[in-house]
């Protein structure tokens, strides 16, 4: 089973929501967790924006990517463009995609937009990462 890791600035909004989607859409076919360079809070606005898309992340909480090892997952995903700031071997995991998504913490009208653009996008990374 491909372990994959979503990791973003600090781990409150879009890495949270690709999380939820991934375990809901990806259940029983990989395994997920999120992290961000720092940790900080789930959003009250991701887990109510997801809550709209019938997915409950409210048992999800901020881990720093320096809680894990990058060998031990096969894909990462950063959501932020912040893989230029991550350390080499994460960069360098089987499949590594750097989605650059806007950030809905700094304008939070548009929280359900990046939301959908999340499920897209993690609905297109089940196809391919879970018949591998």
């Amino acid at each position: 089973m491909k372990r994959v890791m979503f990791v973003c600035k600090k781990n409150s909004a879009r890495s949270q929501m690709a999380e939820g989607f991934a375990k809901t859409l990806g259940k029983g076919k990989i395994e997920v967790i999120s992290s961000g360079l720092e940790a900080s809070l789930v959003r009250s606005e991701a887990i109510a924006t997801m809550k709209d898309a019938g997915i409950d992340i409210t048992d999800q909480h901020s881990k720093p990517l320096s809680d894990f090892q990058a060998q031990d997952f096969d894909v990462v995903i950063s959501l932020c463009g912040c893989g230029v700031n991550l350390p080499p071997e994460w960069v360098t995991r089987e499949v590594f995609e750097d989605w650059q998504l806007d950030d809905p913490a700094e304008q939070p009208e548009i929280f359900a937009r990046v939301r959908d653009e999340i499920r897209e996008r993690v609905t297109r990374l089940l196809q391919v990462t879970s018949v591998k």
